[in-house]
């Protein structure tokens, strides 16, 4: 979790609810215009200058969706931001404030949520974002972050879930299965860890997938790359449960099937090489594993010569009729295998 044995620690009881808040929020200026007031009052003030807002919140717990044995503080508070942001993104809107709330036990010391805040305070200056609230409490079961997000947009750019359409493409940016493996290797080295404290974690070659998991980026960029292609998006979402979730999520929505052809699905060559090296399926850790933040999209059949050979985009299936239902293609035949949600569930999958 936190250990620094140079340093005297600072019980949170020290500083009490309120002064912990002030403490952890001195350090957060405001950058957006339409924040006109943040933390210190009741609560903050918002002004959308005429643009829709769109609002998104995620709640993160200790032993259901991060493991402080081997996750950092100061990572786990950029991660909890950029999860946020992720959904602003994939309703094609811009990011623009967040507000912050934990449930915190008392072997926790202030020093160990400065770290965590440190973290929050990098994805803030990285998406130029406003920290404008939130709260602090006492937990009998670790640590609980809740984070809410806010963005802002034009009402004709806000992209939704339910605007495919058959013959639509469906693309995803960057690559899959990556944070999935990423995991793995945490989960496989904290065991034996476990099983041996002495034991040096073998973590070298595994960098890309690793940050992966521990650091991952909101795609807030895709907005514009697509803006100067000339493509708005008829449906979107990010994959933070599984590519296979996903495109159930836009399937359910649009009220359209899909196929998607796995060899058409973007896999990194350190995915693949680890996928190998744990006896798993590349692209199933693609389809099921989650949490690589990247945004699915569906796009007019006109704009395929907009899109088609960009570094960052890839073409992986295409909408059907509703009762086609939802299938994929399996690599290298043209057998139709059903799609199913076996993504992340937090009620079903634990740490």
């Amino acid at each position: 979790m936190f250990e620094d044995k140079s340093q005297e620690l600072t019980p949170i009881s020290k500083l009490g609810e309120f002064g912990l808040i002030k403490h952890l929020t001195k350090h957060f200026p405001l950058e957006n215009s339409t924040s006109e007031l943040g933390v210190g009052d009741d609560a903050a003030i918002i002004n959308p200058d005429g643009k829709k807002m769109v609002v998104t919140t995620d709640v993160l717990a200790e032993g259901v969706h991060f493991n402080l044995g081997y996750v950092p503080l100061k990572h786990l508070g950029y991660k909890a931001v950029v999860v946020n942001l992720s959904d602003v993104a994939a309703m094609n809107a811009t990011p623009t404030q967040i507000l912050v709330s934990l449930a915190v036990s008392n072997r926790f010391p202030v020093e160990a949520l400065e770290e965590l805040y440190a973290g929050v305070q990098l994805a803030c200056k990285h998406y130029k974002v406003d920290l404008v609230g939130g709260d602090t409490t006492s937990s009998n079961a670790g640590l609980v972050m809740s984070i809410t997000a806010i963005g802002l947009e034009n009402e004709d750019e806000i992209v939704k879930r339910s605007g495919a359409k058959p013959n639509d493409l469906l693309v995803v940016s960057g690559d899959l299965g990556g944070a999935y493996l990423g995991l793995q290797i945490l989960e496989r080295e904290h065991s034996v860890f476990l099983s041996n404290p002495n034991m040096q974690p073998e973590m070298e070659g595994y960098d890309y997938i690793l940050e992966r998991q521990l650091k991952p980026e909101a795609r807030t960029d895709v907005k514009n790359t697509l803006k100067e292609l000339g493509i708005k998006p008829t449906s979107m979402i990010d994959i933070s449960d599984g590519l296979a979730s996903e495109v159930l999520h836009l399937s359910d929505q649009s009220k359209v099937g899909f196929r998607v052809y796995e060899e058409k699905i973007p896999l990194d060559n350190l995915t693949m090489s680890t996928a190998e090296e744990l006896n798993l399926n590349p692209a199933m850790a693609a389809l099921n594993g989650g949490e690589d933040y990247e945004l699915l999209f569906t796009i007019a059949p006109e704009d395929f010569d907009k899109i088609v050979g960009h570094p960052d985009f890839s073409i992986i299936g295409h909408a059907t009729e509703l009762n086609d239902g939802n299938h994929l293609i399996a690599r290298g035949s043209n057998q139709m295998i059903p799609l199913t949600a076996q993504g992340w569930d937090a009620f079903l999958n634990k740490e």
